[in-house]
């Protein structure tokens, strides 16, 4: 719904993976009924609905050509398109990469080749290349995967910058680690073994007991809203 920040945790086989296939239409479910941004899937065209949802996964920054320069990534999105060559764009478009660009704090990688990135520089793009096209949701598949502590961060504090800012549009973050659950996130969803355990607001879901049934061990938790942390006891 409008004004929410979703947060999915869950161990590896959980489902995680799945549900973003399925929240990004890129996979139907195999039995029940699933709709997103008010269409049932299997009953509707998914190509264009599959415009209103920016995904942020390593599996989509591998789909990119690592020759192509950084401000192409992000105008093709305008057109669902990874070539350059497929659309032809205006000045309308060109203005709306700009702002992408410089919303993610990559303008000055404007000119350089995608592959020349570092893996934060890349989640970036991926963030800008989301943001032109002004979607409807956001999911962001495990954005902090394989990032340095500098690098995991910047991320975190843009993630947090876009889900306080009322003017941006509901979002899925998926995650195993709650210290990368940023400021702004209002919902969570606890999965295990392919079945909601938990779901609903921050403040009554994210609880140790919550965390010891998903992941199958007991969790200590502590912190507040964007500085969460989480241990274990070792045997």
């Amino acid at each position: 719904m409008a004004g929410e920040r979703w947060v999915v945790l869950g161990p590896n086989g959980s489902g995680k993976t799945t549900l973003v296939r399925i929240a990004s239409l890129w996979e139907h479910p195999s039995s029940g009924r699933v709709r997103v941004l008010g269409h049932e899937l299997g009953r509707v065209d998914v190509r264009p609905l599959r415009a209103q949802v920016g995904l942020v996964s390593a599996a989509m920054a591998d789909q990119l050509r690592t020759d192509l320069a950084v401000r192409d990534v992000v105008l093709t999105a305008r057109r669902g398109a990874l070539e350059p060559w497929w659309h032809t764009y205006d000045d309308q478009d060109h203005e709306a990469t700009d702002r992408a660009l410089a919303a993610a704090g990559v303008s000055t990688f404007a000119t350089r080749r995608f592959g020349t990135l570092s893996s934060g520089e890349r989640q970036r793009v991926q963030m800008a290349r989301v943001l032109v096209t002004d979607p409807s949701l956001v999911v962001f598949d495990e954005p902090a995967a394989g990032l340095d502590l500098a690098a995991r961060q910047d991320l975190l504090d843009r993630l947090g910058a876009l889900a306080t800012d009322p003017a941006s549009p509901p979002s899925i973050l998926v995650t195993h680690h709650v210290e990368e659950i940023p400021l702004g996130v209002t919902h969570v969803l606890a999965l295990r073994d392919g079945s909601v355990l938990r779901s609903g607001p921050l403040a009554d879901v994210l609880t140790e007991d919550t965390l010891a049934a998903t992941f199958g061990l007991p969790v200590h938790l502590e912190g507040s809203p964007g500085r969460w942390r989480a241990w274990t006891d070792r045997p």
